[in-house]
């Protein structure tokens, strides 16, 4: 499916054709701002979710925090800062989701280029793949980013001081705590999403305009990014709980078993509402910033292709 008109489509077969690395780092620096656009938009939910995700039921049944936005106002009023203070460790979550999505979106694209056939389809297990595999390139740059960003979430300080404690403490390996929950949640859900993406932007097409609109190119990444979000909620939870400071826990399967022995199969998807409010219109705005960079770079002639 593609974002062109019939004349922008044949427009597409007549111009000059660019150099493929020109066009692999345009495409990988076009996703990189459009996940700085769709992470500042979302940020608060997303600490919302961090704070539902790793409070712990207590002993009269309590809990601080009941649902997403009434934990959202909750996080406001104990911020001094009111509203600003709903966007602590955002840079550092900036500049790591800058790398991450440039990594993510930007290697999915260009092996969906290459897996492509002739009318710009690509078959659902080489769209699984290529999904997959950029998930499992992004973990280098996610893990880190997460775990210094959950810290600053959950302890009010300073990134940077989170980063040069981690260090210190623990060395270069101290910023991969969790990885395997991390991978256990990355490549199933960029499997999933990255699929669903490109099925649902191909049955949203309007053949007779010759592409997808915008429009539904934006509900397209809604709807994956909020099933994918929800089907890898249980792994998100675990590796919530592993990254915190002094974790109970240092492996998956035995924070996993705590959390159905002691809390249930319900407390897996603790927090799905908000992970779903976070990931859909964040994968949404990216997609889109994403798609109409990639529209704009083929009208100035930087791209040899709007798909």
């Amino acid at each position: 499916p593609q974002l062109l008109t019939a004349q922008m489509a044949a427009t597409e077969q007549t111009r000059k054709p660019v150099e493929a690395w020109k066009q692999m780092a345009l495409k990988i620096s076009c996703a990189g701002l459009a996940g700085i656009i769709g992470a500042t938009a979302v940020f608060p939910i997303d600490l919302a979710k961090t704070k539902l995700q790793n409070q712990r039921i207590g002993p009269n049944g309590v809990q601080h925090y009941r649902g997403m936005i009434s934990t959202v106002l909750k996080l406001r009023a104990e911020s001094p800062t009111g509203w600003i203070g709903l966007y602590s460790g955002l840079k550092p979550v900036a500049l790591g989701i800058m790398f991450e999505k440039g990594i993510k979106i930007g290697v999915n694209d260009i092996l969906r280029d290459y897996w492509a056939d002739a009318k710009g389809e690509v078959p659902l297990v080489y769209g699984m793949a290529a999904g997959g595999l950029a998930g499992f390139c992004q973990f280098v740059v996610t893990n880190p980013m997460e775990l210094v960003k959950i810290r600053a979430q959950l302890t009010q300080r300073s990134a940077m001081d989170l980063a040069r404690e981690i260090q210190k403490n623990d060395g270069p390996l101290g910023f991969y705590r969790g990885a395997r929950a991390t991978l256990a949640r990355d490549v199933p859900f960029s499997v999933i999403y990255f699929a669903l993406y490109g099925h649902l932007k191909y049955t949203f097409a309007d053949d007779g305009k010759g592409g997808t609109s915008f429009s539904r190119v934006l509900l397209a990444a809604t709807v994956a990014g909020a099933f994918a979000a929800a089907a890898v909620t249980p792994m998100d939870v675990v590796k919530t709980r592993l990254q915190v400071v002094n974790p109970k826990h240092t492996s998956v399967t035995s924070q996993f078993m705590e959390i159905l022995k002691v809390e249930g199969t319900s407390a897996l998807f603790k927090g799905v509402g908000p992970r779903m409010a976070v990931l859909a219109p964040l994968f949404a705005l990216t997609f889109f910033s994403f798609e109409v960079q990639k529209y704009i770079m083929f009208e100035l002639g930087w791209i040899s292709k709007a798909t």
